[in-house]
């Protein structure tokens, strides 16, 4: 027998309760937002300063692209090449946002704010829900607890590692591709999305030792493509 508090928790999130939808939002948030610190410390062995990275976070609030861009960086990579690596893994967000639009539905005042929020996170727990009502509340929630800690934790993450000095000494060079590793590991779901990693893997890898750091992530760009070819001529 469902009670009167209880209906109207779930009406008021449109089908699905709402302590329900926090829940699940404030853990993915907390979750991944947390990661920010191994991004400040990344991008301080980097050479980048702490201003820079907490801009970074604040005005791009994608980590795989700050990942890749502060890890070109510190490879020795070309600033332009770096840059174009980061915005081709940024791209997919353009994709996440046409599918967005059509759930969530925002006023139109409120769209340019929301698109910065648009990311693997957001977009992954607003597809999980029932409805647009409860859609609505999973991206907000997950977008403001995921850009809060995500860029009081880059802010953390820099300070302290420009404290210790040398990451590298300590091995905290590795945390980013670390953390970028965990957190493509369980998207990887499917036989084409693990053959299109593997690819990715080989080229990047097998470029690594003759073109400039940052050339070879744009080459493993050209994972997905290929693998979608030769899926397609399959009889």
């Amino acid at each position: 027998m469902v009670t009167e508090p209880e209906t109207r928790e779930t009406v008021a999130a449109g089908g699905r309760p709402r302590a329900a939808v926090v829940r699940d939002a404030l853990g993915v948030g907390v979750a991944v937002g947390l990661s920010g610190f191994a991004f400040g410390v990344t991008a301080a062995g980097a050479g980048i300063s702490t201003l820079q990275a907490c801009v970074l976070s604040l005005l791009v609030f994608t980590g795989a692209s700050q990942f890749a861009l502060v890890g070109a960086l510190a490879a020795g990579g070309n600033p332009f090449t770096a840059a174009a690596g980061a915005f081709f893994l940024g791209t997919r967000n353009a994709f996440y946002g046409l599918r967005l639009s059509q759930l969530l539905r925002l006023p139109r005042a409120v769209r340019p704010l929301a698109a910065h929020w648009v990311i693997d996170e957001t977009t992954a727990v607003a597809l999980a829900q029932p409805d647009r009502k409860s859609a609505r509340l999973g991206f907000t929630v997950t977008g403001l607890t995921l850009y809060v800690l995500w860029n009081t934790t880059t802010l953390l993450g820099s300070l302290g590692a420009e404290a210790i000095g040398d990451t590298r000494a300590w091995g905290l060079d590795a945390a980013g591709p670390a953390v970028f590793l965990a957190l493509l590991a369980p998207m990887l779901k499917t036989a084409t999305e693990r053959a299109v990693a593997a690819l990715a893997l080989v080229l990047g890898l097998g470029f690594l030792p003759v073109l400039p750091a940052g050339v070879p992530v744009l080459i493993a760009a050209l994972a997905a493509p290929v693998v979608l070819w030769m899926k397609g001529r399959r009889p």
